[in-house]
């Protein structure tokens, strides 16, 4: 069913990647009207290997051996941090070629920050990607937990679960899923489901042989909210994302495409739709507005912070997709669906930049963007620079007015950021 032409899919991954990057354009005289002053980083963490090891469910739900994994469950995988240094050195040449710092520069202390949540696969990641960056600056990570322990700074935590709190979260997440309420949710993963069924050859497992699952149900997504406790999900959503969240990652690593997806030759369409499982998972757990300020908070906190710290001129801040996904939704930033990814909103290793500029006339201006390497860029391990960088594509936020430039004033985004965690 499954059995797509390679060469087909390599022709229209070509025609899409001729479009790449465009929607990062700026006019020619941009350069010459904007000073680059500050840059601060909201980074994911870049491939890890799947969360779970031998024995676990993933095993139990499909005959087929998953790919041998470099690092332990969880951790940063070794092309991880190769595609995560080649990221920085991108970082350097554009930070470079805008003159906010030189080409082997050593920063003053207080002039750049580099600060993960305490769990190897964002400490390494931080670590490669300043190795990239400033690569004779010996930088230290800073990091505030023992490894492992997540930072409270980076835990999308529920702080207050009161019941008026309560249910207007859940109104929310039900809207998610249109007039069927939250088991609309799970009906709209029908068809993903199914793919990912038969790719994972569900049937042939050892959980459903033993009368375990042999299908995920589209009726039994449930979503708890309990204080000083991520938001928290039951039912088929849940393992279905985690099967989607290892066969992706699983792409990523093994070179073979058709391996990678257990003997099946998958479209580009196909690989959309697996990894859209993962998407709805996020953003049912984390985007909800009433969950996203609660969750993204401390860490909004500390993005404002960085902002106006006297003296910084680059802030590296290394987390996971649940907290750029959060503080996104926290922003009140308008809906997106990414270019040239399989993963639609926070792609493995994806970062939320903030640029702030000033003008000739002293004023001060910022933008937001994501920036990610392309499912092509990952699988090829693509080599970075100007010539040939990653994607960019511009976030805009409800109810701010960029100016002819894609800018929007630098003291609007500030009062974004202070409204928001003043709530």
């Amino acid at each position: 069913m499954f059995k797509h032409s390679r060469i087909i899919l390599c022709l229209l991954l070509l025609v899409a990647l001729s479009s790449a990057f465009a929607q990062a354009d700026r006019p020619d005289d941009f350069h010459e009207r904007y000073t680059l002053k500050q840059v601060v980083v909201l980074s994911r963490h870049n491939i890890r290997s799947p969360l779970s090891g031998k024995p676990s469910t993933l095993q139990r739900i499909t005959p087929h051996e998953w790919y041998h994994w470099s690092s332990a469950p969880s951790e940063l995988s070794l092309r991880g941090g190769a595609l995560e240094t080649m990221m920085g050195q991108y970082f350097r040449k554009w930070l470079v070629s805008e003159g906010l710092m030189q080409e082997n520069e050593i920063p003053v202390e207080g002039t750049m920050r580099f600060y993960a949540n305490s769990k190897q696969r964002t400490i390494a990641t931080a670590q490669y990607f300043s190795s990239g960056m400033l690569p004779v600056a010996n930088v230290r990570i800073e990091y505030h937990c023992e490894i492992d322990k997540m930072d409270p700074v980076f835990l999308p935590q529920i702080t207050d679960d009161n019941e008026d709190f309560k249910t207007l979260a859940q109104q929310q997440i039900a809207k998610m899923g249109g007039e069927n309420g939250i088991i609309g949710i799970g009906e709209k993963m029908k068809e993903n489901y199914k793919l990912l069924e038969q790719v994972l050859d569900m049937e042939q497992s050892a959980a459903c042989v033993e009368g375990d699952t042999c299908h995920f149900r589209t009726d039994d997504v449930h979503v708890y909210l309990i204080k000083n406790r991520e938001p928290g999900m039951g039912g088929s959503l849940r393992l279905a994302c985690q099967a989607a969240d290892a066969l992706v990652l699983q792409y990523y690593e093994e070179p073979d495409a058709v391996k990678a997806a257990f003997g099946d030759t998958l479209s580009w369409k196909d690989w959309e739709n697996i990894s859209a499982i993962k998407d709805w998972y996020g953003d049912v757990l984390f985007t909800a507005p009433a969950v996203a300020r609660q969750v993204a908070h401390p860490l909004l906190r500390t993005m404002l912070e960085e902002l106006q710290s006297d003296g910084r001129k680059f802030t590296f801040l290394c987390g996971h997709d649940s907290n750029i996904g959060s503080v996104l939704a926290a922003l009140d930033a308008e809906d997106y669906s990414l270019p040239q990814t399989i993963e639609k909103k926070t792609p493995i290793g994806c970062k939320l930049v903030i640029e702030k500029w000033e003008n000739t006339e002293g004023q001060l201006f910022a933008s937001l963007s994501l920036v990610y390497q392309s499912t092509e860029q990952l699988r090829q391990m693509s080599l970075l620079d100007l010539e040939n960088p990653p994607m960019v594509f511009p976030i805009q936020l409800k109810g701010l007015s960029a100016n002819a430039d894609g800018l929007y004033p630098y003291e609007a985004l500030v009062k974004r950021f202070v409204d928001t965690t003043a709530e």
